[in-house]
């Protein structure tokens, strides 16, 4: 990597840190500094790193994603409820992230073998998801279309056979079904922090795989 990217890599890092901190200490006011801080830092870094030699595209759609997320932060972190607002920013995101896997497009068997497994382990967790969602008008489906674009890009990015990219799918799966249970099926106890450490962890694994 370049010493540009490592540079903003650590700064990533960095405001991530402050942003597991204010969640567990509940300080707004450090949350909305380090919250969109690092996703800016992610973004920078996406930019300056040097791609794998067949990752130039991926990298433009990489880079869109980022800055979709970026605003579905922003939207999920006012005071205001804006839930709906920035579950369609982060399915724009994920659909960029299709879009970049996509450019280098992984072969037909293992992208049904990926859809498959990430089938298996989703459903189950979807399903209960859904069934708490009865009777809360408006939510259904956009949070069902969103669950189906999620499991489309981690099934993409395991076929693509790139480590980094399905950890870093994984993670960012994890992260929403965390906030989705956490906020519609059952309070749990360390949500507020390890929906972010998995989430920033996730974006990370994207950004870096773009060097692989």
């Amino acid at each position: 990597m370049t010493t540009a990217a490592i540079g903003t890599l650590v700064a990533a890092g960095l405001f991530a840190g402050g942003d597991w901190i204010a969640r567990q200490t509940r300080r707004p006011r450090l949350e909305y500094l380090c919250k969109p801080a690092t996703l800016v830092a992610l973004i920078v870094m996406a930019v300056v790193l040097t791609p794998a030699h067949d990752a130039g595209d991926r990298r433009e759609w990489f880079v869109a994603g980022l800055v979709c997320s970026l605003a579905g932060d922003v939207l999920l972190m006012v005071p205001t409820d804006m839930f709906v607002a920035g579950l369609a920013a982060f399915l724009v995101g994920h659909v960029c992230y299709v879009a970049g896997f996509w450019a280098q497009p992984p072969s037909g068997i293992a992208f049904a073998v990926a859809a498959a497994g990430v089938g298996v382990v989703v459903a189950p967790v979807a399903r209960r998801i859904l069934g708490a969602l009865r009777g809360r008008r408006g939510l259904g489906v956009p949070v069902a279309l969103y669950m189906t674009v999620i499991s489309v890009m981690l099934a993409t990015a395991l076929a693509t056979g790139n480590v980094l990219a399905g950890v870093g799918a994984a993670l960012f799966v994890s992260s929403d079904a965390m906030i989705a249970w956490n906020r519609f099926v059952r309070p749990f106890r360390g949500a507020d922090v390890g929906i972010m450490v998995t989430y920033h962890l996730g974006q990370a694994g994207l950004v870096l795989s773009l060097l692989h």
